[in-house]
């Protein structure tokens, strides 16, 4: 028999959540390619932080939530200095360096590490679904990586000396394992604290983090265009303080492996876009890898209807007269032969 998930099929909020999270996160790749124009990796990452951590602690005296407890800090401050921190500077030097095709590729190798990672310390399974689901997703990413890549081949707007490629390249798998390890991180910590307390304090260690960026930071936005600083202080609010919000809501109730793989559909949804708002036409071959994006992702998050039949069937079948103990014959005649001599001593 198919084994049956404990786990609640996901509710409208949690789904919800999940989807605008990945929508935020498409959004950004956007916006990282217009504001990256004028700011540095590492102060483009400290602005976003910091716009960021404004409307999060804003949510938090407003709600009044106070402190974490004590048993969240350690998720908190791993995930604010891996994911929150490095994983923002790692990826915008790494799309310096390498073309957004070859990034987002490398980049979607995180929700592999990330469902590999909370196998491992979160007891989490890997189902035949989710693993499946990841396959096809990955796939798509490849598909999509290599065709965008062969696009903007040629096109001067990625350095080209085999060292800055070999970097980036490094610097795009460091990024993707600081989300992995980022996310595995924050799963604990959501046993103790709310999804905004999580993201909050995360975000404020993240900016400590990056403090270091503070000259570059500011003498960058002295000289920037307005157009550049507007998309940072975006990247600040919705990516980062309201998705990353409600990234964490969708992940106290759905396991980190399957979350990951909901992120496979952000190279599907940045090709749409960028299609939209930048006017690059994709190619066929784009087109087809992120439906494989998409259906990868509606595989991972399916549930078996097996599972779903079993627990309809069970209680059916015990339910039969002859699956009962008191109807079966050999049963009967069992029990009468015990009672026989007890009720003679009780006679006597």
């Amino acid at each position: 028999m198919t084994p049956q998930d404990p786990r609640p099929a996901p509710g409208p909020l949690t789904v919800g959540a999940a989807c605008f999270t990945v929508l935020a996160w498409a959004s950004a790749f956007v916006s990282i390619r217009s504001a990256g124009a004028a700011y540095s990796p590492g102060a483009l990452a400290l602005g976003r932080l910091l716009a960021g951590s404004v409307v999060l602690v804003a949510l938090v005296l407003i709600r009044r939530e106070g402190l974490p407890p004590r048993g969240a800090w350690r998720g908190i401050a791993v995930s604010g200095v891996v994911w929150f921190g490095a994983y923002m500077v790692a990826l915008n030097w790494g799309e310096r360096l390498v073309d957004a095709g070859t990034a987002a590729l490398l980049v979607n190798v995180g929700p592999i590490l990330m469902a590999l990672l909370a196998a491992r310390l979160l007891g989490e399974g890997l189902p035949p679904r989710l693993l499946t689901g990841m396959g096809v997703s990955f796939a798509g990413a490849a598909v999509v990586g290599l065709s965008m890549s062969a696009g903007s081949s040629g096109s001067g707007d990625v350095g080209g000396s085999t060292g800055e490629l070999v970097g980036g390249v490094a610097l795009c798998l460091l990024a993707a394992v600081a989300y992995a390890v980022g996310v595995v991180s924050q799963k604990p910590a959501l046993s103790y604290g709310s999804p905004l307390q999580v993201t909050a304090f995360a975000c404020l260690i993240g900016t400590a983090v990056c403090l270091p960026f503070s000259g570059q930071l500011v003498s960058e936005a002295s000289r920037a265009p307005m157009s550049a600083t507007l998309n940072m202080v975006y990247l600040g609010v919705v990516p980062t303080a309201l998705a990353f919000t409600t990234w964490t809501y969708a992940l106290a109730r759905t396991p980190a492996g399957k979350m990951g793989a909901t992120t496979y559909a952000v190279p599907a949804i940045v090709v749409l876009l960028s299609w939209l708002f930048l006017d690059e036409v994709p190619g066929w071959l784009t087109l087809l890898g992120g439906a494989l994006c998409l259906a990868g992702v509606a595989v991972s998050r399916s549930r078996a209807r097996a599972a779903v039949r079993g627990t309809e069937i069970v209680p059916r079948v015990a339910e039969r007269p002859e699956d009962r103990p008191e109807d079966r014959p050999e049963e009967r005649a069992g029990a009468q032969a015990q009672e026989r001599p007890e009720s003679a001593g009780t006679g006597s």
